[in-house]
């Protein structure tokens, strides 16, 4: 959530980061609401001041003339004390309406893009931020995509996960479960030697967690909910894993903080159709380790570009063709200043596949949550980032079209030693 004084004091700043964003002029206009709130809350809140004020000092003189045996004169004064009291909660009420009000039109406004982010509307619009320069893998023409090898080889079952559960909720079996708890532990190993903290969290999170970063109010129709409990399926780590630190104000030695998670991730993508989304491509339930840092503001962006290396790294030993995306201001997440997207090659299908995207926040989920950093007598916001490090579905569909062979599927050689096989044949 943006801080309401950074959109009083940079009005046009936030006009053109908006605007990057490809916000209309008539939902720009949800700034002047806001700052129209805000000075309602500010003028009722010093009135408020004033009548508390006046109402202390009224009630210490009554007191005084009761002590002078003065009855009818503090008989008096209290009278105007106890219209006070009415006022006074007349105008706390009015103060909490505007508050909320101010709160849920601040919680429709996205963060402002960094000033590297491109403009555009749609995935199109897309920087290719560090292509690919070596040959891509070109199969033989009889090499199948990763749904057809599934079937062949009995990676994994969607017709199985159809009837257990709905479409989009894949079971691996045999090899193709042992290849999917390979690649968790080897990120997560990864991740520690990084200097991550493992963390597992729960798998269902509060409205108070969700909406702490983001997802609610903006994602709310793409997340499971648990209606009698109140309770959300988490669509990545990240959301459990911010707010570990929602309200708590670390020590700026203490930073940075990082924390990476593996879980499985719910989410409907409700929607989606067609040859694009077949097999691993979009499934509603998939497997991601996830990385978290917390850090100080000024050297977040140097965090971003430590978590990038770190997620170039994973797919450079996996051995898989990938470029980098730095996502424009149409395509960009709700919450995210600067996002790099990563991408790998699917062989088979000719297409490139998303598989992690990197993020920092800036203070956009911290000051909703409160995370807070001390440094000295001051008392700051900190810059929040994630990266997927990495998520499964896609990459195991790149690892089993890319390495098809006619003998079968050549496991990547830093897999192996997790595996226990070099090949699922």
């Amino acid at each position: 959530m943006l801080q309401l004084n950074f959109i009083r004091e940079n009005q046009q700043t936030v006009v053109d980061g908006l605007k990057k964003r490809n916000f209309t002029e008539e939902k720009l206009a949800v700034l002047t609401q806001v700052l129209s709130l805000d000075d309602q809350r500010r003028q009722i809140q010093t009135t408020l001041d004033g009548s508390l004020a006046e109402r202390n000092k009224l009630s210490k003189e009554v007191g005084e003339l009761f002590k002078k045996g003065a009855h009818q004169e503090a008989d008096v004064i209290k009278d105007k004390v106890n219209q006070l009291k009415d006022s006074i909660s007349e105008l706390e009420s009015q103060l909490k309406d505007t508050m909320d009000r101010l709160d849920s039109l601040l919680l429709t406004i996205p963060n402002i893009p960094h000033e590297s982010v491109p403009a555009g509307s749609s995935e199109q619009d897309n920087e290719v931020a560090q292509a690919w320069d070596k040959a891509l893998p070109v199969l033989e023409q009889q090499a199948l995509p990763h749904w057809e090898l599934a079937s062949k080889y009995q990676i994994f079952d969607l017709e199985l996960g159809t009837k257990l559960t709905g479409s989009g909720f894949p079971v691996f079996r045999g090899k193709g479960a042992r290849l999917e708890r390979a690649l968790i532990s080897f990120f997560l190993d990864e991740a520690t030697k990084a200097g991550y903290e493992e963390i597992m969290p729960p798998l269902m999170v509060n409205e108070a967690t969700a909406r702490g970063t983001g997802q609610l109010p903006d994602k709310e129709a793409q997340m499971y909910h648990v209606t009698k409990d109140d309770l959300y399926l988490i669509p990545t780590a990240e959301v459990p894993v911010t707010n570990i630190f929602r309200d708590v104000i670390l020590d700026v030695e203490q930073l940075p903080v990082k924390m990476t998670a593996y879980t499985p991730c719910f989410r409907r993508e409700a929607g989606s159709y067609g040859a694009h989304v077949r097999g691993l491509n979009r499934v509603h339930q998939f497997d991601k380790v996830e990385i978290v840092q917390f850090q100080h503001p000024d050297k977040s962006y140097e965090t971003l570009q430590e978590m990038v290396a770190h997620v170039e790294g994973l797919l450079n030993k996996l051995e898989l063709p990938f470029r980098i995306l730095r996502l424009c201001g149409g395509d960009m997440g709700f919450t995210s200043a600067l996002t790099f997207d990563f991408e790998v090659y699917s062989a088979a299908q000719q297409r490139w596949l998303e598989v992690s995207s990197v993020s920092n926040f800036e203070t956009f989920q911290s000051n909703r949550m409160k995370i807070r950093y001390r440094e000295g007598k001051k008392i700051q916001l900190l810059h929040t980032l994630n990266g997927s490090a990495l998520a499964l579905a896609r990459i195991v569909a790149a690892i089993l079209e890319n390495n098809q062979t006619p003998e079968g599927i050549v496991i990547p050689s830093v897999l192996r030693p997790y595996t226990g096989f070099d090949i699922i044949a």
